[in-house]
């Protein structure tokens, strides 16, 4: 599910033509828009506080043969949040389990790649700092 958030929609409707052909899907719940609340905490620890509100699309659906796929994402995009709970009723048959996972594959090396080069930026800007040791002790 979180790789299914985070992806493009694209790469989503992308993954659902490796998957043809589909299975029908009814919806359990339309797919919607709303706002969450987004929490902070000062200090990662701190008291929690209102930090503003964030669009969410969400979908939940059910395929012919039972299945249950639910998909939350970041925007405005309610088709690219149905998509993503079809392909998430697909991974919960576990014949199809493997289909699914490789034609995620590309999804994740992506997002990996993301990481690391956020990672690399970061170290780039890391400072070692060190005492030296005075002769008088």
């Amino acid at each position: 599910m979180a790789t299914l958030a985070r992806a493009e929609a694209g790469e989503i409707d992308a993954v659902l033509a490796r998957l043809a052909p589909l299975p029908s899907a009814a919806d359990l719940r339309p797919p919607e828009v709303g706002l969450v609340m987004l929490r902070g905490r000062t200090g990662g620890d701190g008291a929690p506080f209102n930090l503003g509100e964030a669009t969410v699309a969400r979908a939940a659906v059910r395929l012919a043969d039972g299945a249950s796929g639910f998909a939350y994402r970041l925007g405005r995009d309610a088709r690219a949040a149905r998509a993503a709970a079809i392909i998430d009723a697909l991974w919960q048959d576990a014949d199809r389990r493997a289909a699914v996972e490789a034609a995620l594959k590309p999804v994740r090396a992506r997002l990996a790649g993301e990481v690391a080069q956020v990672r690399a930026e970061t170290a780039a800007t890391k400072v070692d700092f060190f005492t030296l040791v005075r002769g008088e002790d």
